[in-house]
């Protein structure tokens, strides 16, 4: 039988038991782990459960220690010795919980987020998916502090190019077609961190947004606050934005050719399939498993060489000084976790069979 892509990455739910629904408990992975060596039917349920725990537990941890730009690199190689296909939905609401927490590292998990959808295209769309759904309830529900935190988090997403710039402009459209003074201001506050990359790419719908913004100066409807907001904007804009780039040059981590932007709508019937977040058992789970091996060696394959380079080199004495010095200015760093192999890998077909809508930049 020949087996697709579409095949392997097959993960609907087979009625999974009471019992397996209440593993969903935080365990340590000194204790996760052990059970797990235990199981020697690998393609039993209780082993999908057990490494289903650990997959959630790790990808929690490693996003509960996202904090700088100094350890970025680090959470990424991290991140990818873990199976993200399977585990994109815990992904998703690990760093949509996160960044709600600490909204002022919202650039540095927009970065993170664009070199993980550089490489998987889908895990990229789930995320797009839940962060419009996320704005559209928090504005539903007059949600104010999910709703700022949401936008600053798109502006930045934006400013990645993992969102096309079009949801910018329907954001701001929608606070300002009614403005009260907290919509106002929030939609201030998002242009101000993605008004330099709107300008670039979409001048002629930022300008129709500016005039939105002087007819409420005009009007004079909310206090010397309001105003007050509305005049630096607008002096911020006149200076083109400096001070104000889009993208910090250190967050800067995904090569142009490499950047994959999704366009959705917030008129969309949007799923945010929250279904990804619990266990499901995968009849194909064995075959997903080694499928993700062989994309992890693609993405980290430079890095293991170099390991064993490395290794090798110190078992071996060089007679000739010349040679070693050599050998020493040919290495090559590979701290940096990215790959362009993304658009040749096995998940970037498998998006374009699958996914939705995509545009290249």
């Amino acid at each position: 039988m020949t087996i697709t892509i579409s095949h392997v990455f097959d993960f609907r739910s087979v009625s999974p038991s009471k019992a397996i629904h209440n593993h969903n408990v935080y365990i340590p992975p000194f204790k996760s782990d052990k059970p797990i060596k235990n199981v020697h039917d690998k393609t039993s349920p209780l082993y999908q459960i057990l490494t289903w725990d650990s997959l959630r537990n790790n990808i929690t941890r490693i996003i509960n220690n996202v904090n700088t730009t100094t350890n970025l690199k680090d959470i990424i190689r991290d991140l990818l010795e873990l199976n993200l296909i399977r585990g994109r939905g815990i992904f998703c609401r690990s760093v949509l919980t996160s960044q709600m927490s600490h909204p002022e590292f919202s650039d540095v998990f927009s970065a993170l987020v664009a070199v993980v959808n550089s490489m998987f295209f889908e895990v990229g769309q789930l995320f797009i998916r839940r962060i419009v759904w996320q704005f559209k309830s928090a504005y539903k529900r007059n949600d104010k502090p999910q709703l700022l935190n949401t936008v600053k988090f798109i502006a930045h997403l934006v400013n990645q190019k993992v969102v096309h710039g079009i949801i910018a402009i329907e954001i701001l459209t929608v606070l300002l077609e009614k403005p009260s003074e907290y919509s106002v201001t929030t939609a201030v506050r998002f242009l101000v961190e993605c008004g330099s990359m709107l300008q670039d790419v979409l001048p002629n719908k930022l300008y129709g947004v500016f005039d939105l913004f002087c007819g409420i100066l005009y009007e004079a409807r909310f206090g010397k606050r309001v105003e007050f907001m509305i005049e630096k904007l607008l002096a911020i804009r006149k200076d083109d934005f400096q001070g104000y780039p889009a993208v910090r040059p250190e967050l800067d981590l995904v090569e142009e050719e490499d950047k994959l932007t999704h366009e959705v709508s917030l008129d969309e019937d949007i799923d945010p399939e929250f279904s990804l977040d619990v266990f499901n058992l995968d009849p194909y789970f064995e075959m997903n498993e080694k499928f993700y091996e062989g994309m992890k060696k693609d993405l980290l394959g430079d890095d293991e060489e170099s390991d064993g380079d490395q290794e090798s080199g110190s078992d071996v004495e060089s007679d000739e000084e010349s040679e070693g010095d050599q050998a020493t200015s040919g290495k090559v760093s590979n701290s940096d976790a990215r790959s362009s192999h993304s658009s040749d890998s096995p998940g970037s077909a498998n998006s374009d069979e699958n996914g939705g809508k995509r545009k290249r930049n």
